[in-house]
């Protein structure tokens, strides 16, 4: 029944969101900067992590001083800047997909088995929720990193073990309004199991909501990465992190504000593409909008 659904609805999908602005340019732009990622060894025009230390803080082409070889100048290390934001992409969504993983299948699956069974094991999964949301995800993620070590699984497995909390409390809501449903009652009635029930009825029909709150979490692992890469306990020197990068530069900031605005513009412009997809995805495959 869902299958069948899935497919006929997908063409309007595609056909709403020619339509839908938001969804139109941050699907562009996100799929833009998905390709620069994954063509990153094509695209970059020098190692990312290679030194010259007599081509330090050349200026980007803008410049009077600017070298052609190096579009966007290098860092105070002699490192290509162009090279080292393209690579940086990879770090980004790379961190953003991995933590949503891990996240996202903890917090579906609390927020089902909550929100279909209820009684004492809704209450021991909404403790669960409860205590995490008291707990402050920077400060956790500070000190947990510090004792593992700076490294991108470290970073990833704290950062996904912290951000389930709202995949559960939004799972939870909508298993708890579909479990009462005629579709669902009468799958009870010819004895499905209840993994049917839960992964192949209750959950095709959240991917809308479940779909918005990954574009929020998404944006927000991106700039929890960037955040404690700038306060050194994310992604480890030599490798490019637009939040390292924007760490490395702030002693220039005032003679180089380049080192500074290039891969903070990147960052913002990332999160801005997530940010309008996932809300343009959520008016197409809304309820208000089939």
């Amino acid at each position: 029944m869902s299958e069948v659904s899935m497919e006929t609805t997908r063409p309007s999908v595609w056909r709403k969101m020619r339509g839908n602005t938001g969804a139109l340019i941050g699907g562009t732009l996100l799929l833009l900067i998905i390709l620069i990622a994954v063509l990153a060894p094509l695209l970059a025009p020098h190692d990312p992590i290679a030194q010259d230390l007599t081509r330090r803080l050349l200026p980007p082409f803008w410049h009077d001083r600017a070298v052609p070889e190096h579009l966007l100048g290098t860092d105070h290390l002699g490192r290509d800047y162009l090279s080292r934001l393209i690579y940086g992409a990879r770090v980004s969504l790379g961190v953003g997909l991995g933590v949503i993983l891990v996240s996202g299948t903890i917090g579906i699956t609390l927020g089902l088995i909550a929100g279909y069974f209820g009684g004492w094991i809704d209450m021991v999964i909404s403790f669960a929720i409860t205590t995490r949301l008291s707990l402050p995800i920077v400060l956790v993620a500070l000190a947990a990193v510090a004792l593992g070590g700076a490294s991108l699984t470290t970073l990833i497995t704290v950062l996904g073990f912290l951000l389930w909390d709202r995949f559960a409390v939004v799972t939870r809501a909508a298993a708890q309004s579909l479990r009462h449903q005629e579709f669902i009652l009468g799958l009870r009635a010819i004895g499905a199991s209840r993994a049917r029930i839960l992964f192949l009825e209750i959950l095709p029909n959240m991917r809308a909501t479940i779909l918005v709150v990954v574009s929020l979490e998404v944006a927000n692992v991106i700039l929890l990465e960037a955040a404690l890469s700038f306060l050194g306990l994310g992604v480890r020197p030599p490798t490019p992190s637009w939040g390292l990068m924007i760490s490395e530069g702030r002693d220039n900031i005032l003679f180089d504000p380049w080192l500074i605005a290039l891969p903070g513009s990147a960052l913002c412009l990332l999160v801005l593409a997530v940010n309008l997809f996932g809300d343009g995805m959520r008016d197409i495959t809304g309820p208000a909008r089939k």
